[in-house]
């Protein structure tokens, strides 16, 4: 089995700062690529940040200058670095990874962890 389990989400003040963690473990042979996505309430989920397996990163526009993803691969974890927040970040934030698991059959699966509250306010 695999499991994602996110950690770092909570209350911070607009202009702050917080850094999400994810970790994966299980029986996993590689990673190929992580993901950050968030949902507001009301809102469909949008892909926040991505990483690949050769560190190659994408950003949503909203976010490009102010967040910051990285992995280590040694710990299968991601990152996820918010700095200056704004009200408009407040949202569940989720991560996921496509991976391959040991007894996978070769195949690549994408995993969700469960998701971590962010609340941006003053």
């Amino acid at each position: 089995q695999v499991q994602l389990v996110e950690s770092g989400g909570g209350l911070v003040q607009p202009g702050g700062s917080l850094r999400l963690s994810c970790a994966a473990s299980g029986s996993i042979f590689s990673i190929n690529a992580w993901g950050w996505y968030r949902q507001a309430p009301g809102k469909q989920r949008e892909l926040v940040a991505a990483i690949t397996s050769g560190g190659s990163t994408n950003y949503a526009d909203s976010v490009k200058g102010r967040f910051t993803i990285s992995r280590s691969n040694a710990k299968n974890t991601v990152y996820l670095q918010m700095n200056s927040l704004k009200p408009e970040d407040t949202a569940v934030y989720y991560c996921n990874a496509d991976l391959r698991p040991i007894t996978g059959g070769g195949y690549t699966y994408r995993y969700w962890g469960q998701g971590t509250q962010v609340t941006v306010s003053s």
